[in-house]
């Protein structure tokens, strides 16, 4: 199969189109032809050797956890599955070598969801990870009725969805900092948008009014937003962060690591399907183009999702 791969860390030049062998399929796995894999910024960063010292890595490696495709082949113990049916998944194994950005990959079963007709492939595979991660996070804080919560990068990957996630467990009220660029576009999504810096703090505490503090914080930012985090939030029992483990632990916040989950992921498309939940894409490349999907994600400033198409 051709696949995008890399056999040491560095920029985005070390990954190449190559040729591998076609995956195995174990007994609890399937192997998808994959029509679309997302990109996400834990791919650059485990391009770049900075999660050596999480994850077991091996070379050759194909970098990639988000998938959406065609079941080609069932592994001998799968039965809920067949050649032909329509998936995606967040497909982050406990290894790190054989991921998504390739013709075929064998994810197990427990992993992965159906996906709707009505959801096109790029879609689908921009949703699992982002997906996941917004969802647990916010379930991680405790969000839910009537609560006032607070997203930040409320335009990003992650952040967009938890906007809206957000208000699917019953949110009253959700605020979004954003650049004044995509404010626009955060209050399409059902939020109020206020800009990040370091005005971040007496804006939120203006919009909130009363004592000025929110009940939910996501924080997708880290450094100067953490900090001003910290003084807007009512419990840091209900902050979450998915930037810096370190920071959240030794402050009392939630750490939040996105987990495979077919169950959350099958809700999640489900409100795709539904209209209930829009998966920004704000740009798709050829797979053989995953450098510059990865350079345009490492400059910062994009907006929803970046897809790869095989």
């Amino acid at each position: 199969m051709k696949a995008i791969a890399y056999s040491q860390f560095g920029d985005a030049e070390v990954m190449s189109v190559q040729d591998l062998p076609d995956p195995l399929v174990g007994p609890d796995h399937v192997l998808v032809e994959v029509r679309a894999a997302g990109v996400n910024p834990v791919d650059c960063k485990i391009r770049a050797g900075y999660l050596q010292t999480l994850l077991p890595h091996h070379f050759p490696l194909i970098p990639g956890w988000d998938v959406a495709g065609v079941v080609r082949q069932v592994g001998v113990g799968v039965h809920d599955w067949q050649p032909g049916d329509e998936v995606l998944a967040y497909a982050r194994k406990d290894h790190v070598q054989f991921g998504t950005c390739a013709e075929l990959v064998s994810v197990p079963d427990r992993m992965i969801a159906r996906k709707p007709s009505s959801v096109d492939f790029v879609t689908a595979a921009g949703l699992p990870l982002a997906g996941l991660t917004a969802l647990q996070s916010l379930k991680a804080a405790g969000a839910g009725s009537g609560d006032v919560v607070l997203v930040h990068a409320a335009a990003g990957g992650v952040g967009h969805l938890q906007v809206q996630i957000a208000r699917e467990l019953g949110a009253a009220r959700v605020i979004g900092t954003a650049s004044p660029r995509n404010h626009d576009f955060v209050r399409s999504l059902g939020a109020e948008p206020v800009a990040y810096g370091d005005a971040l703090v007496d804006a939120v505490a203006e919009l909130v009014g009363g004592d000025g503090l929110v009940d939910v914080v996501i924080d997708n930012a880290g450094g100067l937003a953490f900090d001003q985090s910290l003084q807007l939030v009512r419990d840091r029992a209900r902050m979450t962060s998915i930037v810096d483990g370190a920071r959240a632990r030794e402050n009392g916040v939630v750490n939040t690591w996105a987990r495979p989950n077919a169950e959350q992921t099958q809700w999640l498309v489900d409100l795709v399907e539904a209209g209930r939940l829009r998966v920004e894409v704000q740009q798709t490349f050829p797979l053989a183009e995953a450098v510059k999907a990865h350079k345009l994600l490492e400059g910062g400033h994009v907006r929803g999702k970046v897809v790869l198409t095989a």
